[in-house]
């Protein structure tokens, strides 16, 4: 592999990860809609089967309309992001397919299959089928939806936090041990929890957001008006207390995933807080100017200027002691500092050195190996077994690689935080009025309601910028940097690829804009008969 890696230029390295960023960034600005949607869809149908009246009938339709025009969009982009997977990683995936495979494997079986065989019946049932089961149809396809993010974010916790696996030097490839530690190891399921119930705060600020439209443009025909008004209203009562709820939510379990990434990750956190040297009873640093546009001098230890920060509360939420220790970017490359499992942090240059062990007893064991010297082999299989937890750390060559780039962590993290403190304010004051006071004419509130949408986006996708971009070097954390997992093709074929994903990308971007807005300003279609 290390021949491999001479022939890789760095330039196929960084448009390879420029171009999987692009990708992702793009397919994340459908799937949380889609997974909002199908929670307010699914309510504004269950209200119909409940009471039978077809106000909510057509309430529903409208709102699973929008979601029908998001849901081809993300199925588009996730493909394409999935094919990626081969042709522009293929060293990670020959080294980790077998694990990294099984949960996209399920997801593609068990989770669209289901989406695809009842989205048709949610779409085209209407007066088909009982009200039943069209309403099954709707919550399914929501489920179906929800269950392959669960497997989609399983595969990617496991990346962050590689558990379940082990490596056969025989096949030059990890393999899975257990499924179980892989589908439910605690960081797969505080990261699926804290995704999907942020996504239903984005589907709350969706549906106010076009509820508030309606209720601030000019109707030309009475009765048009009139419905929609009581639509609007309706769905924003409903969206704000689900936004509400989910705001809530949305802090205990990004609560538990910050104490999941102290424990497994903690220069992601060390990022993530400016943090250049820790210790005890460390305040959580509320602000503080990190320039933007360059990587401070962590290595000097000075704090940034103009910080203010919550006394002890970092050492709370890392190690639920106010007193507890918190290792700075500096303590982790020194290392020596006692871990939350009781061991002794090993500096990074003994994790280097014995990665270059690791890597050095692979090849001797698959030499003696071919020798047929079995005594060689099981020696050196030994001290492979021994050093490969640090095998990833064989081709780290400086501290810095180890270092993801800090402004972008402390700045992403800070917007999406405060960004959510903000929705939970803002559905709290909606919930309010909505229940509370007419705000049909509430213009202050339809023009915040509809400035906030794009914010929705923002700190949605500031929170996967701080997951993907916090845990860097590392496409497998502590195993496999990104410039060892890249193909090695040209990067020139990457460039061309990468401009016209961009376009294309920003193509669909833009019809599914357009189709959207013609939608919302068509509005809801109306049934005159009560049924």
């Amino acid at each position: 592999m290390n021949d491999l890696l001479l022939s890789i230029s760095a330039g196929t390295v960084d448009w390879s990860r420029a171009q999987f960023a692009l990708t992702a960034i793009y397919h994340w600005l459908f799937v949380p809609l889609t997974l909002g949607l199908a929670l307010i869809m699914g309510i504004m149908e269950t209200c119909y089967y409940r009471t039978g009246k077809v106000f909510w009938k057509d309430t529903a339709r409208f709102w699973q309309k929008l979601f029908g025009i998001n849901f081809a969009m993300g199925v588009a982009t996730g493909i394409i992001l999935e094919f990626e997977f081969g042709t522009n990683w293929s060293n990670y995936s020959w080294l980790v397919g077998d694990i990294f495979g099984a949960p996209l494997a399920v997801e593609g079986i068990v989770a669209f299959f289901l989406e695809a065989t009842f989205v048709g019946v949610m779409f085209f049932g209407w007066n088909k089928v009982s009200r039943g089961f069209h309403l099954a149809s709707t919550w399914l396809t929501g489920l179906g939806a929800t269950i392959s993010a669960w497997w989609i974010l399983v595969a990617n916790a496991w990346m962050q936090y590689p558990v379940g696996q082990a490596f056969n030097p025989d096949t030059m490839r990890n393999e899975m041990t257990s499924f179980a530690e892989v589908a439910l190891s605690p960081f797969a399921v505080d990261k699926f929890l804290h995704t999907v119930i942020s996504a239903w705060v984005i589907g709350a600020i969706f549906t106010v957001a076009v509820s508030c439209y309606l209720l601030f443009k000019k109707h030309r025909d009475a009765s048009q008006a009139a419905n929609d008004r009581r639509l609007a209203v309706q769905s924003i009562r409903i969206a704000s207390i689900v936004g509400l709820a989910a705001s809530l939510l949305a802090m205990h379990t990004g609560d538990s995933s910050a104490y999941m990434v102290a424990k497994s990750q903690p220069m992601k956190l060390a990022a993530m807080e400016a943090l250049y040297d820790g210790g005890k009873g460390e305040g959580l640093t509320l602000v503080a100017w990190v320039n933007p546009f360059e990587q401070p001098d962590y290595a000097s230890g000075e704090e940034p200027p103009m910080k203010i920060s919550m006394p002890k509360m970092l050492s709370f939420l890392a190690t639920r002691d106010f007193e507890g220790y918190v290792p700075g970017i500096n303590d982790i490359i020194k290392g020596g500092y006692t871990q939350p499992d009781g061991t002794t942090a090993v500096s990074l240059d003994e994790k280097m050195e014995r990665g270059r062990q690791a890597i050095s007893a692979l090849s001797a064991y698959r030499e003696a190996k071919e020798l047929k010297d079995d005594d060689e082999a099981v020696r050196q299989r030994k001290a492979l077994d021994e050093n490969m937890k640090y095998f990833g750390y064989g081709y780290i060559s400086d501290a810095e690689q180890t270092v993801p780039f800090i402004p972008v962590c402390f700045w992403a993290f800070r917007l999406m935080v405060g960004l959510g403190m903000l929705f939970l304010l803002f559905f709290a004051v909606t919930t309010f009025l909505s229940y509370k006071k007419d705000i049909t004419n509430m213009r202050w509130l339809h023009i915040t309601g509809m400035a906030l949408l794009p914010l929705g986006y923002v700190a949605s996708e500031a929170g996967w910028i701080v997951a993907e971009f916090g845990r860097q070097p590392w496409t497998i954390q502590d195993m496999l940097p990104t410039w060892a997992a890249v193909s090695d093709i040209g990067s020139g074929s990457v460039i061309l690829t990468f401009f016209i994903f961009l376009a294309l990308f920003t193509l669909l971007l833009a019809v599914e804009i357009n189709i959207m807005c013609k939608a919302v300003k068509k509005g809801p279609e109306y049934e005159t008969d009560e049924e």
